[in-house]
């Protein structure tokens, strides 16, 4: 026998049993997101190679350990997209949505990162991300956090904490950086070699550590909130002040700085203590100087990301998982007439019948047997077909969930009566 080949490694198979808690968790941001007026925009799953160099950073462990890239045949080095926003962004330009435009966009689908799978953090994962585009205020970050506590609250989540900070401008960033550069420098030798490593080309991921053995030294590090411009501190103040008109809850964290080099002023993550190490559930902030970085003109950006595996964790561990949707009716069939008028019979019914969910029995079998099949597909009712049905151009109709009588109609009425019965609590008639 050969032998099995199994999904690659941290690359998940999501089962029937499973699809409905997706199906809930997507239309839910679906129906907040479009709420809020934004429009979905699809994009590519392989990008080059550069547009994710460029935008998120060559020195950082996305590029330089997890990304998978690869040459194809014409010699073009390739990735399968580790996140959303450069694509987004990319998108914008190329096809000239963003100069002196305002955008609110957002998309859904999978990212793929090669790192060391664990609970909330897989090799190829799902997102839904949501970008703005020509809104410089404060006013556009608030929105994006009143969007995403208004989509746990639709969810049921009260568990998830808000953590805010802000990276100020680029010139204060540079003046900060040779101050947290000399701070490390004089405690070098408690540092490990991950640190040692960033020291020079991205001293600011260090704060981002999870490194517990030098928790303290990153605690006692200068912060960058005492070195910002009047500008940037202007704009981290109202965004505290409309999150506190707005009633939402959130704590500065000066450590808070990203994963991703694009990012400027505000940052903000939710997280919870429910996940482990993997804590963060949505995070994003503003990125204005993206669009110029990738060949654009300059505008001003925010948005975020959701991960939809820790979402879905987390739902879970509050209210279980959804049981699977099941059909309403279920068709069974007696003999090869009954089988060949069943057929035509369920077409009928789907036109007549809007959003009529109907298993049909196929590969024939007794009575009895369908009947199970039946009671298993978790179906309310069954429809019989049989000799003597067809004979009187009637149906058979037997409740599968409760005791009520089974009776026959003609099949001219079983359209109606389905119409009434699936839309009666008790279903029946």
């Amino acid at each position: 026998m050969p032998k099995r080949i199994q999904s690659i490694r941290g690359m998940h198979d999501i089962l029937p049993a499973q699809t409905p808690a997706w199906q809930q968790l997507e239309a839910t941001m679906r129906n907040v997101v479009t709420g809020y007026g934004y429009q979905e925009i699809r994009l590519p799953v392989v990008e080059f190679t550069e547009l994710f160099a460029r935008s998120i950073g060559e020195v950082t462990d996305i590029v330089e350990k997890e990304m998978y890239s690869f040459e194809d045949r014409n010699g073009d080095s390739l990735a399968l997209r580790p996140e959303g926003t450069a694509g987004c962004v990319r998108a914008g330009i190329e096809h000239g949505l963003l100069h002196n435009q305002q955008q609110r966009l957002w998309y859904s689908g999978p990212m793929f990162r090669h790192e060391r799978p664990q609970r909330g953090r897989y090799r190829q994962f799902y997102q839904v991300g949501v970008e703005t585009f020509g809104i410089e205020g404060a006013d556009i970050d608030a929105e994006l956090i009143l969007m995403s506590a208004r989509l746990w609250r639709r969810l049921g989540l009260s568990n998830l904490r808000l953590e805010i900070n802000t990276l100020g401008s680029i010139h204060a960033r540079k003046v900060y950086r040779e101050r947290l550069i000399d701070y490390l420098l004089a405690h070098e030798d408690q540092l490990d070699e991950d640190t040692k490593r960033r020291l020079h080309s991205n001293p600011m991921r260090v704060l981002d550590s999870k490194n517990p053995e030098i928790q303290a030294i990153i605690a006692r590090a200068p912060s960058l909130l005492d070195a910002l411009d009047p500008e940037p501190a202007a704009h981290f103040a109202q965004l505290k002040v409309l999150l506190d008109h707005a009633g939402i809850e959130y704590r500065v964290n000066p450590r808070l700085v990203r994963g991703l080099d694009y990012y400027t002023r505000t940052v903000f993550e939710w997280v919870s203590d429910e996940l482990g190490a993997q804590s963060a559930v949505c995070a994003g902030g503003r990125y204005d100087g993206l669009v110029e970085q990738l060949g654009g003109r300059p505008t001003p950006a925010a948005g975020f990301a959701i991960g939809l595996e820790r979402t879905l964790d987390l739902i879970e561990a509050h209210k279980g998982t959804p049981q699977p949707v099941a059909p309403q009716v279920y068709l069974a069939m007696i003999g090869q007439p009954a089988a060949c008028a069943g057929q035509a019979l369920a077409e009928r019914l789907r036109d007549e019948v809007s959003d009529l969910s109907m298993l049909v029995n196929c590969a024939g079998g007794s009575l009895k047997a369908q009947l199970k099949r039946a009671d298993r597909s978790g179906a309310e009712i069954a429809l019989i077909l049989g000799e003597d049905e067809l004979a009187k151009d009637a149906i058979t109709i037997k409740y599968l969930r409760k005791e009520w009588d089974q009776k026959t109609i003609v099949q001219a009425a079983l359209a109606p009566f389905l119409k009434t019965a699936l839309a009666t609590p008790d279903g029946h008639q």
